[in-house]
């Protein structure tokens, strides 16, 4: 890469002003793109033999991606909400972020439809795989104070229950629902059997942005809730950078998940806990500071939580987590314990993934590359999905159980 691509890729990441963008994880594949140009897929991109291959040999039925995120603003009537720090350049930093997420979703900057847009571009997307294959959206509940009170300026934004329950009850072919409640809430428990009633197929959280210490005692009526009903909590791990909120980053922490594994719950990390480092609470609160990955393979390891404890993959492909990915595909005890995510819209946020790189390392066939980065320009999910299935990392590769999500969330459905 000569000087001045080097100074142009710094300079952008710098204008972003994101550190999901930093200028360690920022790369522009060659011929790619900034912003993601929405373009549709062809049927001969479809239908090409790369792309009939990765989807060869799964039971399609059971294929979910696990970590598909809803955006909106309201303007539907669903009651989503996005905080106003994400929507003003005096904030440039969180207004950079949310632009690159509408272009990454193609939602159009200053419409009035973000909901629709938003939501229709998703289903479009869908319907590039094969019959069977469905969308988990997730909700995301607001920061709660340990009162329980809800603190609207300490949240990122806000998507309802009840809009992602209506969203997947419209889409059923397509779409699966997953709730997000905050367990400081007084009818924490409560909501979780409402959730559970609609067909909710998981709770999701995001500790640091919403305020949550897993390891609270606070959390134990929404665990025990959780625990009856086997509805799976899908958490968040590691450090966090693209969405701000509560800005609690030691909630983070894997090894706070004990608690709702202890107490009976099924529990999948996101994105297995791949960035950044926290503090070894096993060696008290000042213990010495671990890559957060492996916190999480300490987890993984213990006996007690086998049959309880997943990770999600969702972003190991993006270039500030490439370490990690033959960290987990050489993981032969982890076959069944995880399961896809695209966290879509991410993979439309062109320079966090670079197709160049992972070719660069040996680890997919150029010729392979060079068709699933035309795939991006017209599906960021199934580019995504290509990449994951194409991988082969010293002859290993995911298993076919890691897309086959839906053995860990079906029977909550």
């Amino acid at each position: 890469m000569n000087q001045n691509r080097r100074t142009f890729l710094r300079t952008a990441a710098t204008t972003v002003g994101s550190a999901a963008l930093n200028a360690s994880a920022f790369r522009i594949d060659e011929g790619g793109a900034l912003f993601n140009p929405c373009g549709e897929l062809s049927a001969a991109l479809k239908n090409h033999e790369f792309t009939q291959a990765a989807f060869a040999n799964l039971n399609w039925n059971d294929v979910w991606d696990s970590h598909t995120h809803l955006l909106g603003m309201g303007e539907s009537g669903s009651g989503a909400w996005v905080s106003p720090d994400m929507m003003s350049p005096l904030n440039l930093r969180q207004y950079a972020q949310f632009r690159f997420y509408l272009n990454a979703a193609c939602v159009k900057h200053g419409h009035h439809n973000t909901d629709g847009e938003f939501l229709n571009r998703l289903l479009r997307l869908a319907d590039d795989f094969p019959t069977g294959y469905r969308a988990m959206i997730l909700a995301f509940d607001r920061t709660h104070a340990e009162t329980g009170a809800v603190q609207p300026e300490l949240s990122a934004f806000y998507l309802p229950n009840q809009y992602a329950a209506n969203v997947a009850s419209k889409n059923a072919s397509r779409v699966q629902w997953v709730a997000s409640i905050h367990p400081y809430r007084a009818d924490a428990a409560q909501a979780v059997a409402e959730a559970v009633a609609k067909g909710a197929t998981a709770v999701k959280w995001l500790p640091p942005a919403m305020g949550i210490d897993p390891a609270s005692s606070r959390c134990d009526a929404f665990y025990d809730a959780m625990a009856k009903f086997d509805l799976p909590l899908i958490s968040h791990g590691g450090e966090e950078k693209a969405v701000h909120g509560a800005g609690r980053p030691e909630f983070g922490n894997v090894l706070k998940l004990r608690r709702p594994l202890e107490r009976g719950v099924r529990v999948v990390v996101a994105h297995c806990a791949s960035l950044g480092v926290d503090t070894d609470l096993d060696k008290g609160v000042d213990g010495p500071q671990v890559a957060c990955f492996t916190l999480f393979e300490r987890l993984m390891a213990t006996k007690a939580f086998e049959g309880r404890l997943f990770g999600d993959v969702s972003a190991l492909p993006q270039t500030n987590r490439l370490e990690f990915l033959p960290r987990v595909v050489k993981h032969a005890d982890w076959s069944e314990r995880l399961v896809n995510g695209s966290d879509y819209p991410l993979p439309g946020v062109f320079p966090l993934f670079s197709v160049d790189a992972v070719v660069e390392r040996g680890w997919l066939d150029a010729n392979v590359g060079a068709h699933i980065k035309q795939v991006r320009h017209g599906n960021p999910i199934l580019f995504d999905f290509l990449l994951k299935r194409h991988l082969r990392i010293d002859g290993l590769r995911f298993a076919n159980a890691t897309f086959e999500s839906a053995r860990v969330f079906r029977h909550a459905a």
